[in-house]
């Protein structure tokens, strides 16, 4: 069994809450119970480049549960793909280096997918790797739950709920837009927890003509206002089965805004289904976007607990030589799984779930 005495812990990708709880229980089990020293990565993987680090222990965590965000800075970036003066480069090799002038034995790597990818990379060249999953798209394979998850369904449902009195005062149709670009968890809880009537994931293609047809059959049961929730991602069916015309009018609109010197800005999907849910119904429609605000803040209770518990579990595996796992929800259980069951994956919501099969029992159109 390996014996590790230091570890570097980062955060990459988007930030989200519970973060910081993570690093707490992490670094409170690893240097009190099993003498691990830990120091802290800053700006995720480019600061393995960098060797830009921060001093962790009992006292450097004090205060971090309650707090949002990262202290310890992330960013994007990818170990094969990182961007050096204006070109992308393969910094494998430094990074390689680096961690072992920093007499680190394992990294500890807070991400989503995509720092689950690079944690992996990172394995295959021989460093000792243990991650969590975080995300607040809960689209983590192998895992049934991400920490970031509950805080920002909370927000969004909060959001919702406030969305009900205006709507309501005006008699109007609310559009909001949730984040999930490849995922409709966040959409799906928020959406079911908020009473919205419509709900489009990317896993459902939607059809305005059904969007249309559930409104108008609700304002005909006199129901004068409507909540349409929309995950970031939500693709129309004819996206779906067209893919290569919906990439050519968008290869077209980057071209014609290229020869203009004009830069692509992304209309926000609520906004185009809103202009068509007015065509189409003649309803007055309004256009919510939640965007970053879903990842910021104090994070829930169930949130610090979860990541709590990660945190200290990672530790145990780590003090006990259980190494290129990620930490994983099963049940009330927190486990290893391995890595390479996870890396490049990605868990989207089954067409039979049981959230999608009461989101339609309760008469909610998911616009198909």
């Amino acid at each position: 069994m390996q014996k590790i005495k230091k570890v570097g812990i980062l955060t990459s990708g988007g930030d989200c809450p519970g973060l910081n709880a993570v690093i707490r229980g992490f670094v409170k089990a690893a240097t009190r119970q099993y003498g691990i020293e830990c120091v802290g990565i800053c700006d995720g993987f480019k600061g393995l480049v960098s060797m830009k680090t921060m001093v962790l222990n009992d006292s450097t965590v004090s205060g971090l549960l309650t707090m949002g965000g990262t202290v310890l800075g992330t960013a994007r970036e990818k170990p094969y793909k990182m961007m050096i003066n204006g070109e992308k480069v393969d910094m494998t090799e430094t990074i390689l280096k680096n961690i072992k002038t920093m007499g680190i034995d394992a990294l500890i790597c807070l991400g989503g997918g995509g720092t689950q990818k690079n944690a992996f990379h990172l394995m295959q060249q021989g460093i000792p790797v243990v991650t969590l999953p975080k995300t607040i798209d809960n689209d983590v394979a192998n895992t049934d739950i991400t920490f970031g998850f509950d805080t920002a369904m909370q927000i969004a449902t909060d959001a919702i709920d406030r969305l009900h009195s205006t709507a309501s005062s005006h008699q109007r149709v609310m559009v909001v837009e949730i984040m999930g670009h490849n995922a409709g968890w966040l959409t799906l809880g928020s959406g079911i927890s908020g009473g919205a009537d419509v709900i489009l994931i990317p896993e459902i293609p939607y059809q305005i003509e059904a969007i249309a047809k559930a409104l108008e059959e609700r304002h005909k049961r006199g129901k004068k206002f409507s909540i349409v929730a929309v995950a970031e991602g939500a693709i129309s069916l004819n996206d779906a089965e067209h893919p290569e015309e919906m990439l050519a009018k968008q290869e077209k609109l980057l071209k014609k805004l290229d020869a203009a010197g004009l830069p692509y800005i992304k209309e926000p999907l609520a906004t185009k289904i809103a202009r068509k849910i007015e065509a189409y119904t003649g309803f007055e429609t309004r256009v919510t976007t939640l965007g970053h605000v879903q990842r910021g803040g104090i994070p829930t209770a169930t949130d610090r607990f979860l990541s709590t518990r990660l945190g200290t579990r990672a530790a145990q595996c780590v003090a006990e030589g259980v190494l290129n796992v990620m930490i994983s929800v099963k049940g009330d259980r927190c486990e290893p799984v391995p890595l390479e069951s996870v890396a490049g994956k990605k868990k989207r919501v089954p067409l039979d779930h049981p959230w999608i099969e009461s989101a339609r029992l309760c008469g909610i159109s998911l616009g198909d």
